[in-house]
């Protein structure tokens, strides 16, 4: 591919993005489903808070049926992988079509389970299998090293906003800061050093974890 221009970058910074974003947030949303089932109708609520997302749903299923399928919705899973759709189109060349058939599926997916699905734990799982598809494709077919440095890179920035913001445990914030620092050692875009130095610092203090993760999650906010 040679030197990846600003805009081509940003389009594969953004895939990686969004690409995690549906994973994860698709992972977590059935633990606070499993709550709102057997304990508290309301537990959506934290669960937007956490994500900074507007709490707009007037009540439990209202959430469930906006949140994972409402293409009106610009939080909702199915939003975000329209996003990452749409940056995969522009990169149609350098990703494969293959690659891309996997986005495709996933959205497929979604809007069968919406019109005809029951058990939507199990009927959802073929999303989250399409995009480590997806991801294994990238790393077979996708020849430019560049890029798929720079998918990864957004993949884990956006795995350690999400782990710091859904308070996963220390030890998988360290792991997936690792990664992600790996990749943004390779990449060849602009980032403030200062910030990434100062997010290290915070992660590298594991007695004072807990206390420092909201300051954590504004350096790596301020890394870009």
């Amino acid at each position: 591919m040679g030197i990846i221009s600003i805009e081509k970058a940003d389009h594969l910074f953004w895939l990686g993005r969004y690409t995690e974003r549906v994973f994860t947030t698709l992972r977590m949303f059935f633990k606070y489903f499993d709550e709102m089932l057997d304990m508290d109708n309301r537990a959506y609520e934290g669960f937007c808070e956490k994500l900074s997302i507007p709490v707009i749903y007037q009540d439990m299923d209202d959430f469930i049926d906006k949140y994972l399928f409402s293409a009106e919705d610009p939080n909702s899973v199915y939003s975000n992988m329209l996003r990452a759709l749409d940056n995969g189109v522009v990169l149609r060349d350098e990703l494969s079509s293959d690659a891309l058939s996997y986005i495709q599926m996933t959205l497929d997916c979604m809007e069968q389970v919406k019109a005809h699905g029951n058990a939507l734990a199990y009927d959802l799982q073929p999303v989250k299998d399409y995009l480590f598809a997806f991801w294994g494709c990238l790393d077979d077919n996708m020849e430019d090293e560049e890029g798929r440095n720079i998918i990864k890179c957004g993949k884990y920035l956006e795995r350690l906003d999400l782990y710091m913001r859904l308070d996963f445990p220390y030890i998988y914030v360290e792991k997936e800061f690792s990664k992600f620092r790996n990749r943004l050692n390779k990449v060849r875009i602009g980032y403030r050093v200062s910030e990434a130095e100062r997010l290290a610092g915070i992660i590298r203090q594991k007695e004072s974890w807990e206390a420092g993760r909201k300051d954590a999650l504004h350096a790596l906010w301020n890394i870009f």
